[in-house]
């Protein structure tokens, strides 16, 4: 099987990330890496720390080749990048990366500060824009109108203000749809994005295809967690539009068990003072992968309140990939997910939260098969092996339609599909 050359942007890439589409690109670039191909990540470090990261431990050794894009002028040149569209600062450097690596595929994931629009004119290979999120379509990226409400119709001047960031006149002479026009294949994470990304205004034709987590090592998970109460659990980033607030008050109504709750972020402070009244809310901060999967394995079931529109949810594959069930919210991309899984259940009010805590907690034949019904569905649908067969067949029908039948028959003939890994 030929070696590929692969080259991907993405603004954030770990350690220099926050949030989970950092790290499915990084899972992309290692499951590559593990199928024997040549992988190399341009990323840009200002952006994290511009954004208030501090400066993490150097990465360990994982086969990709890593560019973190640098300057010293800092958070300017990335504002450069969010006014103009085009990565003023390093572009030649960029440029010289893409000419000199003779890529097969070119994959652009979030460019919003490595690049902008304008760095979809880079390369020459098999040019492949996945949605991580909304930004296509959304300055913002969330789809969060006013800092306040789910947007159902652009108001993004006004909408961009409110988030305190600068407008971007470039979003209003068609620069980005121009771009767009040189993809020769645009993935959306769920079908749900693909709609609300043609709902807002996107031309071009969007294909679905999911995250993925390698396969666990079930004889090697810890076990699972102890806690003094049956517990349910959260897991993510400590934001206002992950909804963790509006669970606070079921927890007020619901004494049979706590909630454990796994995370940081920038609104922990104001999650704490609104939980402080009640001492079966427990606030655990970050904890390691073991420790993470012990915590998942021990829970009546995971609840994912966002209020936001999701791409996607990759912590409820990760709760499914550990047969635990989960409570999710209504909304964006999350009933797809839980129904064609048959793990978990679905709420609108505190209510339904309620009564679906109070299912799983006690009906313990029922929750056991949703538990067995999410470990199934996330081996026969999002399980690496599985997607990223899928990945290698759409690649394959848009080398064909670009005419590079030569890469075309490689992806046909396997290239993403052998040598699959797994988490210990």
């Amino acid at each position: 099987m030929r070696t590929l050359r692969i080259l991907m942007f993405s603004t954030f890439y770990p350690p220099y990330s926050f949030g989970g589409d950092a790290v499915g690109v990084q899972r992309m670039a290692r499951a590559l890496v593990a199928r024997g191909h040549d992988v190399t990540v341009v990323h840009d470090e200002d952006a994290f720390l511009s954004l208030g990261g501090a400066e993490p431990a150097a990465a360990a050794d994982d086969g990709v080749r890593v560019v973190g894009l640098r300057s010293r002028f800092g958070m300017f040149s990335n504002l450069l990048t969010q006014q103009t569209g085009k990565n003023v600062v390093h572009g030649r450097q960029i440029a010289e990366i893409a000419a000199e690596g003779r890529y097969d595929i070119i994959w652009y994931n979030n460019v919003s500060l490595v690049g902008g629009p304008g760095l979809l004119s880079v390369g020459d290979g098999l040019k492949i824009y996945e949605a991580h999120e909304h930004w296509l379509v959304c300055p913002t990226h969330v789809l969060w109108r006013h800092h306040r409400e789910l947007c159902d119709a652009r108001e993004c001047l006004r909408c961009v203000l409110a988030h305190r960031r600068p407008p971007q006149l470039w979003r209003y002479t068609g620069y980005l749809d121009r771009q767009l026009d040189q993809m020769d294949l645009i993935i959306s994470k769920s079908e749900f994005s693909r709609v609300k990304h043609h709902e807002f205004g996107l031309r071009q034709e969007m294909q679905v295809l999911p995250y993925f987590l390698p396969d666990i090592d079930q004889a090697a998970l810890p076990d699972p967690a102890t806690h003094e109460r049956p517990y349910f659990l959260f897991v993510g980033r400590l934001e206002k539009i992950k909804g963790l607030q509006d669970v606070f008050p079921a927890f007020d109504r619901y004494p049979d068990a706590d909630l454990l709750i796994l995370g940081d972020g920038d609104y922990a402070d104001n999650l704490k003072r609104m939980a402080a009244g009640n001492d079966r809310i427990r606030f655990l901060g970050r904890k390691s992968l073991d420790e993470l999967n012990a915590y998942y394995r021990g829970a009546i079931g995971l609840i994912v309140p966002s209020v936001c529109y999701e791409t996607f949810g990759i912590i409820l594959i990760e709760s499914f990939r550990l047969g635990t069930p989960v409570i999710a919210r209504r909304l964006g991309p999350f009933p797809e997910i839980v129904e064609r899984a048959g793990g978990g259940a679905l709420f609108e009010t505190q209510d339904d939260l309620i009564a679906a805590m109070r299912d799983l907690q006690h009906q313990p034949v029922r929750r056991e098969e949703q538990a067995q019904a999410a470990r199934r569905a996330f081996e026969q649908t999002w399980r690496e092996d599985r997607v990223l067969a899928a990945y290698g067949a759409a690649m394959a029908r848009a080398a064909h339609g670009k005419g590079d039948r030569e890469l075309a028959r490689v992806l046909e003939a396997g290239a993403f599909e052998t040598g699959p890994s797994t988490d210990a």
